[in-house]
């Protein structure tokens, strides 16, 4: 009961931290004549409302796609269906069609906020006690609460969702996904990541690690017995849930391929306009890619980088299956596809954050790092959208909440990141790493003071007139520095994790 009480106060703190950055302004406000992304989620409610199935994805005289055009997966568009219906019950004029571009009140904010509130508190935040109350290891059982109170609290995906506005709906499917998993239900974990694919395209970045940890537990059981029935059942449970989600638009070919086209526009080039944390962006400071190659080229370029980057933990982990692998694989895979692959949106970083998130109570400090330089990242995005306040607060709180409940600065040895291995592989070649903790923390506090120096001359110093991108730019490179090392990081655990270890996990 003690523990339900404290998981109780800590739910509650963490929805009135969610609806305290709610109140504040939101992506686009008063900005024609795209107004953001929250105009984008209540014109896709208006289209959907309004207009055939058959016409959603194209563009007609009732549906101009370069006006917010839909370009997510078909769970999106019946989401915004649903809250569409209901829009309309309550004031038709939000959704009413063409009329209501732009459509900007204090009622409908609050309704649109409140959407993405119940999300919130019907599939992300469930998703995060059961994960916490799961846990096998003891002294994780008794800090349930205080795993589910740092992720919870991790500043950048409250945010995004909150702040910037969109719905958590994917990213909890997601971990949905991974708790069945975690229990060996693997045909509703496979459908719950095939919903969470269905919502959100770039759930394909956590799609090897699920891939290749079942296809890994079927070759353990045997290719020719159970191993056998599980593959085909799991095959059966895939097309099944993809065919039930893309059903109404199967009645020709050109509907599917009008939506893949939306889902996957190439033409656009390897990255957005954004200063996006990643390598192409990062590069682009020394040499223009877009102007030195074709989008076709760089479509290919981003693909082999990236499936080379992401083989070994995929290998790994296909090889020795285990729930611990599975875990950092999904982080590893996710900044590979983070840092490497076509057309990467700022905000995609949560896809990398949020496993991260379920790691916070095996390597607290690394995991708090990595949060903490992810939501970083964000700053230029959330400097548009007016969100400075909510990161100023919600930011040192967080790193608060992790000290206090996981005392990270102590836990900078070998043996507290998962490096022992990999230190015994180098024992008499490298000497540093007997002050290995010593100067880990000191480059962590370093980069707490750059981060904070970033953050303070992009919120209150204006940039030199020559160089208007000085501190996005800034902000940009120093991430993708800080994530090309956790890539290094996340792959070292993965390869240099032990065998029986992996294999006791998987009971």
């Amino acid at each position: 009961m003690e523990k339900w009480s404290l998981m109780t106060i800590t739910v509650l703190l963490a929805l009135t931290v969610r609806w305290a950055v709610s109140l504040g302004s939101y992506s686009g406000a008063g900005k024609p004549p795209m107004y953001g992304d929250y105009e984008a989620q209540r014109h896709w409610q208006e289209i959907t409302y309004n207009l055939p199935i058959r016409q959603w994805y194209f563009n007609t005289s009732d549906n101009n796609l370069l006006y917010w055009g839909l370009d997510y997966p078909p769970l999106t568009a019946y989401h915004s269906f649903v809250c569409a219906y209901i829009a309309k019950l309550i004031n038709p004029d939000w959704v009413a069609l063409h009329t209501s571009r732009g459509y900007e009140s204090q009622p409908h904010k609050l309704f649109m906020r409140t959407t993405v509130f119940v999300a919130d508190l019907l599939v992300y935040i469930p998703a995060v006690i059961l994960y916490c109350f799961s846990l096998k290891e003891t002294s994780a059982k008794k800090k349930a609460s205080t795993c589910a109170l740092c992720i919870l609290l991790y500043p950048g995906l409250i945010l995004i969702d909150h702040g910037h506005f969109q719905y958590p709906l994917s990213l909890g499917l997601a971990l949905w996904a991974v708790l069945c998993l975690s229990h060996d239900w693997d045909h509703l974990g496979s459908v719950a990541f095939c919903l969470a694919l269905n919502y959100k395209q770039m759930e394909l970045y956590h799609s090897l690690p699920f891939f290749c940890y079942l296809l890994g537990k079927c070759f353990k059981k045997g290719l020719k017995g159970k191993g056998l029935l599980l593959l085909t059942k799991l095959a059966g449970t895939v097309l099944l849930s993809f065919a039930a989600c893309w059903l109404p638009f199967a009645t020709d070919v050109e509907q599917i391929m009008q939506v893949l086209r939306r889902l996957f526009p190439i033409d656009r080039g390897l990255h957005r306009q954004d200063k996006v944390a990643n390598i192409w962006c990062s590069l682009s400071v020394l040499i223009k890619i877009k102007n030195v190659i074709s989008p076709r080229t760089q479509l290919k370029l981003s693909f082999a980088v990236t499936f080379l980057s992401l083989l070994p933990a995929c290998i790994k982990l296909t090889v020795q299956p285990s729930l611990r692998g599975f875990k950092f694989a999904l982080v590893a895979c996710a900044l590979s596809f983070f840092l490497f692959s076509f057309q990467v949106h700022e905000k995609s970083i949560l896809l990398v954050a949020v496993p991260v998130c379920l790691l916070i109570n095996e390597i607290p400090f690394m995991a708090t790092w990595f949060l903490l330089v992810s939501t970083f990242s964000l700053l230029p995005l959330l400097l548009k959208d007016g969100l400075l306040l909510a990161y100023a607060v919600t930011t040192p709180a967080f790193l608060a909440v992790c000290l206090a409940s996981f005392s990270i600065l102590e836990k900078t040895s070998a043996e507290d990141l998962q490096l022992k291995a990999f230190s015994l592989s180098l024992k008499g070649y490298m000497s540093w790493f007997k002050s290995f903790p010593r100067i880990v923390r000191s480059l962590f506090l370093l980069s707490l003071l750059l981060m904070g120096v970033l953050s303070v001359l992009s919120a209150a110093v204006p940039p030199p007139p020559s160089l208007p991108d000085l501190f996005p730019v800034a902000v940009s490179v120093v991430s993708c520095s800080h994530f090309l090392l956790f890539l290094v990081y996340f792959n070292v655990v993965i390869l240099w994790d032990s065998k029986n270890r992996g294999q006791k996990k998987m009971s």
